[in-house]
């Protein structure tokens, strides 16, 4: 009998656990947020961008270079081929992306492109362009940075070389601070698929900031629920790194010594992932998943939408947030990325198309 009442307590305590996670979890993923509709003029949507365009990054001459193709654990997917990178030039009136081509010595079976960073040297101009990619083997989500010089002219890309490091164990977005070093958030402690569906269950803290160069390899700020997108302001004095569900945009300084101290953070409202960065006015562009719980649970007759938030003046005592696009999912679905240019906006999503619209 007094086994019968302890496996039925147990069992009961277990349930009530089980709830409150999944209470916490639709609380985090603003599952009962309702979006109205806030659309710009004359979008349109971009052709061969058909299976995601997870990051964006402009260059200063309105060439923008896209990874298309992931494959994230958790996330819909409708590729079978490897991940790919493109370019559009949105000086172009036709706003039509292209395919670059990639280098034959690299291993493109294996690519599953995730966050990307430009670094142009100062010294030659030269572009290079730093990429996450996540091979995938028996369960384990691989991370590892592949490094390559992008060659405008010829619409290509050149491979340099790759990246590993214990501590880029499920990196998410990266930021490049020179031509062999970057800071990289990693989303979760956990490499293996099962574990990082635990971690998030149970809501731990444990993402992470870090600062790589060939010399040097460290944590440099942690104690987040999930780090992903992370930029440089233009000055380069400051790092922005987005908690997806603490729904906000911490403020960090960069130090001499490549650590970094924590400055404040914006409540965005909304489950964010990229951060771009106006190198003019300094704003923030986010791409944002506005109910997460409907991207966690993918349902094509009610798909998750898309959101754009600007964050203007971060860096005052009152940053002004304001929600620039919004759509339900009938255009556009699981917004990405958000960067303008020129007057232009370009939103990309994990897995579904990429807008291209007027800013009002």
């Amino acid at each position: 009998m007094g086994k019968l009442v302890f496996i039925s307590l147990f069992v009961a305590a277990l349930s009530a656990l089980f709830g409150e996670r999944i209470m916490n979890i639709r609380k985090r993923a603003l599952a009962s947020r309702e979006l109205v509709q806030n659309h710009l003029p004359n979008c349109v949507l971009l052709k061969n961008l058909d299976y995601g365009s997870e990051d964006i990054t402009i260059l200063p001459n309105g060439i923008a270079l896209i990874s298309a193709g992931l494959k994230y654990p958790g996330m819909p997917s409708f590729s079978d081929g490897a991940g790919k990178i493109f370019s559009l030039d949105l000086q172009d009136t036709r706003l039509k992306p292209m395919e670059l081509r990639m280098p034959r010595n690299f291993d493109l079976n294996s690519f599953n492109p995730h966050g990307i960073s430009v670094f142009i040297d100062p010294s030659d101009d030269t572009i290079y362009l730093f990429v996450v990619s996540h091979p995938r083997h028996e369960g384990q989500f691989h991370s590892q940075m592949e490094i390559f010089k992008f060659v405008e002219e010829d619409h290509s890309l050149v491979y340099l070389k790759t990246v590993k490091h214990e501590l880029l164990h499920s990196v998410n977005d990266i930021v490049a601070v020179g031509v062999d070093s970057f800071y990289a958030t990693n989303d979760h402690y956990f490499s293996h698929e099962i574990l990082r569906l635990i971690e998030t269950f149970l809501s731990l803290p444990w993402g992470n900031v870090v600062y790589y160069s060939p010399g040097e390899v460290k944590v440099v700020s942690d104690r987040y629920y999930f780090a992903n997108g992370i930029n440089l302001s233009p000055d380069k004095r400051h790092l922005y790194v987005v908690d997806l569900f603490d729904h906000n945009v911490h403020v960090l300084e960069r130090q001499a010594d490549n650590t970094l101290v924590s400055v404040k953070s914006v409540a965005v409202g909304s489950l964010c992932d990229n951060v771009e960065v106006e190198p003019e006015t300094g704003d923030l562009w986010l791409g944002c998943h506005p109910n997460g719980w409907k991207a966690l649970v993918y349902n094509p007759e009610d798909p998750p939408g898309s959101e754009v938030i600007q964050i203007q003046n971060i860096h005052s005592e009152q940053p002004v947030v304001t929600q620039v696009y919004a759509d339900n999912g009938s255009v556009i679905i699981g917004s990405s990325v958000a960067a303008p240019f020129g007057g232009k906006l370009l939103i990309g999503t994990v897995f579904h198309k990429a807008l291209c619209c007027d800013l009002k």
